[in-house]
């Protein structure tokens, strides 16, 4: 039997112990499976009790089944639900149990919602809104991921599919009658205005988009400079806990250490690097290297001082900010600063002097690196690059129309295959596994 017609079970709650835990079972064996363990299917969509056993008739618990008969399931297949207590013996045995029947078996990665994907329940934008939703660590990411899911882009492609596919049958029919005189004019004209009205749409969307696909991945902010400038500290400071090793001594970190943090709704990843400076150490040369490398990739880099004399070392092409910590340890004369100086940031990380005004200072990076726009409809790369596609080809259409009415028509086919491959109806088999796979189990 092949995999996708065999049953699927998996644990779509929280990782054991808990409370309750959420079995959820898929597939044509589902209702068999309820009425052998349950002892019957009970009504459709309607939490009942039932006392749960083995092949043996031993007694697995006590507990509520949910009957969800296809295709008017989440996953378009027969669907049942065991909710169980959630301790790992009462899930072993419910396990071994559905393990047990033949053409069962454990679900994939993602495995429910391909199969919904596949049965039609949600386009491949819907997916990955899914997956987004799932791995979202802040507001913003939440929603963001909620419109995905919601299908609104989804929707708009498949009306711009549909507006695409009416104006190649216009020019069509046009190439089919241009034995008929005027017939083709009048066909040709109207389509024309279809393509130009949907490209103005299409455009305003990618213009609208900003960088609200780079909320998957987030901001990545680099702490970098020489030694036992407090770079850790700091670190400790943004991230609320200690999450590295601070020391009086040089050369206390020796690898990169990242942190997630929540910045007003923005993703951000904050690193703490070792400090770069010359050594003959090869494990703390080997620091350095990895310090520099990881500050050349960030989007944006901390460079930390304790001297107003320190300068800058550029990492990459990433705009650096120049903080300058331990002004609490003021020099004899020279009054303590804190906050935005002319040089940069006055902090002290120990005591938290400047923070506030450096974490503002970030938050206000953070939003023009994200474009600031929350109401964009796409989320990844793949979704913008493949409505640029679009667009390119409905330019082209509009640009050769007086060539030739069958370019024209051959640009909207492939305008029409790209929404296609966007809403993961045509050619996508070699990106769905990439997608899936990045699923949690039991989704």
């Amino acid at each position: 039997m092949h995999p996708r017609d065999q049953t699927i079970f998996a644990l779509s709650s929280g990782r054991p112990p808990s409370a309750i835990a959420m079995v959820r079972v898929s597939g044509p064996q589902a209702g068999p499976l309820l009425s052998a363990l349950g002892g019957k299917v009970p009504p459709a969509r309607a939490a009942t009790r039932a006392l749960l056993r083995d092949v043996g008739q031993q007694p697995i618990d006590d507990a509520v089944v949910v009957w969800f008969p296809g295709p008017a399931s989440a996953t378009g297949e027969d669907v049942a639900e065991f909710h169980v207590h959630g301790g790992r013996a009462v899930l072993a045995a419910l396990f071994a149990a559905l393990a047990g029947f033949e053409n069962v078996r454990t679900a994939d990665p993602g495995e429910f919602t391909r199969r919904a994907f596949e049965n039609g329940k949600l386009d491949l934008t819907e997916a990955e809104g899914l997956d987004d939703l799932i791995h979202a660590d802040t507001d913003r990411q939440r929603r963001q991921a909620l419109r995905q899911l919601k299908g609104l882009l989804g929707d708009r492609a498949r009306d711009w599919r549909a507006r695409i596919i009416e104006a190649s049958a216009l020019i069509e029919a046009g190439i089919d009658f241009s034995d008929e005189g005027d017939v083709p004019a009048e066909l040709i004209a109207p389509a024309m205005a279809k393509i130009k009205t949907l490209l103005a749409e299409i455009q305003e969307v990618l213009a609208a988009q900003g960088q609200s696909e780079r909320l998957r991945d987030g901001l990545v902010v680099a702490i970098a400079g020489p030694p036992n400038v407090g770079k850790s500290t700091l670190m400790n400071q943004l991230a609320r806990r200690e999450v590295a090793i601070v020391s009086p001594h040089a050369g206390t970190t020796r690898d990169v250490i990242e942190v997630q943090l929540d910045l007003d709704g923005y993703p951000v990843t904050v690193i703490d690097t070792a400090g770069i400076r010359e050594t003959d150490d090869p494990v703390e040369q080997e620091g350095v290297r990895r310090a520099r490398a990881r500050a050349a990739d960030a989007d944006l880099v901390l460079w930390l001082a304790d001297s107003p004399q320190a300068r800058m070392e550029q990492q990459g092409a990433a705009p650096v900010w120049l903080v300058r910590n331990k002004i609490d340890i003021a020099a004899p004369g020279r009054p303590m600063a804190q906050g935005q100086g002319k040089a940069g940031f006055e902090i002290s990380a120990s005591r938290g002097d400047g923070l506030p005004e450096l974490i503002a200072a970030l938050v206000g990076f953070a939003q023009d690196y994200f474009g600031g726009n929350e109401g964009g409809l796409i989320g990844r790369t793949r979704q913008r690059k493949l409505l640029e596609e679009t667009a390119a080809s409905l330019r082209r259409s509009i640009g050769v129309v007086g060539e030739g009415e069958e370019l024209a028509a051959e640009e909207l086919r492939t305008a029409a295959h790209s929404l296609g491959r966007l809403l993961g109806r045509v050619d996508v088999e070699d990106i769905l596994d990439v997608i899936f796979r990045e699923f949690c189990v039991g989704k």
